[in-house]
């Protein structure tokens, strides 16, 4: 957002609100490998784009949240004492949500009026919830005078989504969100948190292709999923009483106790323990610019995603089909939780214009839909910028 819609913005506030404002922000993500690994222990791959979603806050002199999203054009008021009753089973759960499980933590938070405006996408696998999330947050305890720690704040974002929400996402999205770099993918061990910064060449661009089809991930399959892998360690662990997730289960492990989970939850696992390994090779391959190797494994990811883990679908499937037949593309996958949303493309820089056009063409001729493409940069995480 260019310093003049920044200050537009601030002018929105004042207008609605008759205050003056913070400004903060977090961007959205796109996961270039790693996918339904982070809530199995695993290894993610994932960049902070430059999508946010921006706050304008500032305090109140009682203890009401009053919320306004641009978005959905839409106002709520709640109470900071009861937000556990103030559920709308809509976007304002996600900001309510972390109030909820910062004041849990034991924060003292002070009331406040948000403005909300997000830029990521929605229902695109970009992570918008987690942007909001982490917007928020930071937004409520920097002016309630708490430190904010990076990680710390995450992982309390992601249990304001798995408690408060209801949907059984990882650590992945928020810790990004609150840690990206600019020109660096994170690579991150979802079981210490550890992480380090992979750097993600000025030749190659982040493309992002939007199916146009929106998923809800909120609803029942993302957390069967995730039953489905913990079905897999608790089947496992008969045989095997050392291990704690998918994580710590080879190939060759699962293989020779296939007889244990039956069809469907072995190719869940399946999926999981080779995208860990996918991802730790993806890592190196960015390290040492090995292209050829990076193209492979994210084709092999999309393929595991689509036969094993079976979240994919018919637009998602065109959209990296279509992609791999363009110039200068150098892997192409889904990403995110599927179901629809977008796929992750790296493209060399020179050819990244015509690659959009073609890509759009092409698919909008096959499918009557007009797809939205984004050509991005890896972003800095959360930030208060005035």
């Amino acid at each position: 957002m260019s310093r003049n819609k920044q200050s537009d913005l601030l002018a929105k506030f004042q207008d609605r609100f008759q205050s003056t404002a913070n400004l903060y922000r977090a961007p959205g993500r796109v996961n270039l490998i790693g996918e339904y690994t982070d809530y199995n222990d695993g290894f993610v791959l994932p960049a902070a784009i430059g999508f946010s979603c921006w706050i304008a806050i500032a305090p109140r002199n009682d203890r009401k949240l009053v919320l306004y999203s641009e978005n959905f054009d839409e106002s709520v008021e709640a109470e900071l004492d009861n937000l556990i009753h103030s559920r709308t089973g809509s976007w304002p759960d996600y900001p309510l949500g972390v109030a909820w499980t910062l004041q849990r933590a034991g924060y003292h938070l002070t009331g406040a009026d948000i403005y909300i405006l997000g830029e990521v996408p929605l229902g695109a696998g970009l992570s918008s919830s987690a942007a909001v999330e982490v917007s928020v947050g930071y937004a409520l305890l920097d002016i309630a005078g708490h430190a904010v720690e990076s990680t710390k704040l995450a992982l309390l974002c992601q249990q304001a989504e798995n408690e408060f929400v209801g949907a059984r996402c990882g650590i992945m999205d928020q810790f990004v969100s609150c840690h990206g770099r600019s020109g660096a993918a994170l690579f991150l061990d979802c079981r210490s948190l550890g992480f380090h910064f992979v750097p993600i060449s000025p030749a190659m661009r982040l493309v992002i292709c939007n199916t146009m089809v929106r998923h809800n991930l909120s609803a029942g399959k993302y957390n069967a999923r995730r039953e489905e892998c913990e079905a897999g360690v608790h089947l496992l662990s008969k045989r095997l009483p050392a291990i704690r997730a998918l994580r710590d289960v080879s190939i060759a492990t699962l293989d020779s106790n296939r007889d244990l989970l039956g069809e469907t939850i072995y190719k869940r696992c399946r999926h999981v323990v080779s995208e860990n390994l996918r991802t730790q090779n993806a890592a190196n391959a960015f390290q040492s610019g090995d292209i050829e190797a990076l193209n492979g494994l994210m084709t092999a990811s999309h393929q595991s995603l689509r036969d094993d883990f079976e979240v994919s679908c018919r637009e998602l499937d065109l959209m990296v089909e279509i992609a791999m037949r363009q110039s200068g593309v150098l892997g192409a996958r889904m990403t995110g939780g599927g179901f629809g949303g977008c796929t992750i493309n790296l493209v060399n820089a020179a050819h990244a214009d015509d690659f959009c056009k073609r890509v759009a063409a092409e698919y909008e001729t096959a499918t009557g839909l007009h797809p939205d493409i984004y050509i991005s940069e890896a972003s800095q995480g959360a930030e208060k910028m005035f």
